[in-house]
């Protein structure tokens, strides 16, 4: 992992002063209250947590965001586990967290969720596709083989009332815009949506219910853009945000998605990204360039947004 720049100045701020700031703008985005009947689940990419040198007050607007969730997948977390902890003392006393080892770049994956609202259930582990297998990761015009994951989705099951479901928490490799780099992160996109339709089929599965989640890398989410295809060929499909906005705070790609079969998508109540840079932080906002203040809310909050979904399983 390679952390962003640190701003050269600091920025004193109220808490509860942003805090407000936050909640008021969840109600612009409609972000919904938690129902006991219904399943908040988000995906958040928080830039290099554990390595960012970030204060107790931002990740305490960091954990306020997480604690409106039921379940919230985590990328980008640091072999030192500092950040993760930050945040699990501020989530709530309810939440616990799960997490991988180190895998490529020194990532880890995790999730925060509400013991009190959800179940966490005994199936767990990375998903790997082994060796003998590989020879089915193919994609029409890419000659390229597939190597294996740079970091292995992280696969958790959980249950919500009576229903039983697995997510796979994926942050798939990104390089560059080199087409070796496309392809790479393409096949992974393929091997993800391939695992969960077979287990979805498989009469030993965990659960058919199988969400698969997180920074996908994807710069478009629609038909054409050949992550997005590879993702959704086994029959992924992601939800039309109601926000309409990016999860990049600095370009419109639409790296961060939650993907489901038909089955369940049509369970899905609720969905949108929460631009919290465009709520957080105003004095700051009036006083530095766009360019700077995008620099200060990368470094201390996030160059992503997080995406959630509200799911009715009834």
């Amino acid at each position: 992992m390679v952390a962003f720049e640190k701003p050269n100045y600091t920025f004193p701020f109220s808490v509860e002063t942003e805090r407000q700031h936050l909640l008021q703008h969840k109600a612009k985005r409609s972000i919904p209250e938690k129902r006991e009947d219904r399943l908040l689940i988000a995906t958040w990419n928080v830039a290099n947590l554990g390595l960012h040198e970030r204060t107790e007050a931002h990740y305490q607007l960091i954990a306020e965001i997480m604690s409106w969730f039921d379940i919230v997948a985590v990328q980008e977390v640091h072999d030192d586990l500092s950040g993760l902890y930050q945040l699990e003392s501020f989530i709530g006393s309810s939440y616990e967290p799960m997490f991988t080892d180190r895998g490529g770049n020194d990532e880890r994956a995790a999730y925060f969720y509400d013991t009190s609202k959800v179940e966490r259930m005994p199936m767990t582990g990375e998903l790997a596709i082994e060796p003998a297998a590989h020879r089915w990761i193919r994609l029409p015009g890419v000659e390229q083989a597939f190597r294996g994951f740079d970091r292995n989705p992280y696969i958790g099951s959980f249950q919500f009332r009576n229903h039983r479901f697995m997510l796979v928490n994926a942050h798939l490799f990104f390089g560059g815009t080199a087409s070796a780099d496309i392809n790479r992160r393409a096949l992974e996109a393929y091997a993800v949506g391939r695992y969960a339709d077979l287990r979805r089929e498989d009469e030993h599965a965990f659960s058919p219910n199988i969400i698969a989640l997180g920074d996908f890398n994807i710069p478009i989410a629609a038909s054409g853009d050949p992550i997005y295809d590879a993702l959704s060929k086994r029959g992924l499909t992601v939800p039309k945000h109601s926000t309409r906005i990016a999860s990049s705070i600095s370009t419109d790609a639409q790296y961060d998605q939650v993907a489901f079969f038909p089955s369940l998508k049509r369970k899905i109540k609720n969905s949108g990204v929460f631009d919290y840079d465009t709520a957080v932080f105003p004095e700051l906002w009036d006083r530095l360039s766009e360019e700077d203040f995008k620099a200060y809310c990368r470094y201390y909050m996030s160059d992503h947004r997080p995406m959630w979904v509200e799911v009715d399983f009834d």
